[in-house]
């Protein structure tokens, strides 16, 4: 991937691909994350803001970079093969990475209003 395929997210951090929204299993891909809670939060991680990119190759392929609530998530070590078996589970899809990156960190404007609303923040 060339630098000018990558958009940095904050300055210090590293460079993370745009998602590949055009590419026919991007939706699934999406709808697939929102199967997916943070066991203490009441809502999806795709409307938390959780997911960074979904990045989608010619092979099908499937790369998600995301992230938590905090680096001490008492469920680190499994949401990222929760996403995993989540995606992987979709028709089509031949491969899923999943990447956990703290940078740059999570903050609640992030969330999606359906999410904001869901918690009470609007």
């Amino acid at each position: 991937m060339d630098q000018s395929q990558t958009q940095p997210m904050i300055e210090g951090a590293p460079l993370i691909a745009p998602s590949t929204t055009d590419h026919p299993l991007y939706d699934s891909v999406v709808e697939a994350c929102r199967t997916v809670y943070d066991p203490e939060i009441p809502v999806n991680i795709f409307d938390l803001g959780l997911i960074y990119t979904i990045a989608i190759d010619d092979t099908d392929a499937v790369r998600v970079m995301m992230t938590l609530t905090a680096p001490g998530c008492p469920v680190a070590g499994e949401m990222p093969g929760w996403v995993a078996d989540a995606v992987n589970a979709l028709p089509g899809v031949r491969q899923v990475d999943v990447e956990m990156t703290f940078q740059p960190p999570w903050g609640m404007e992030m969330m999606s209003d359906e999410a904001r609303l869901e918690l009470g923040f609007m």
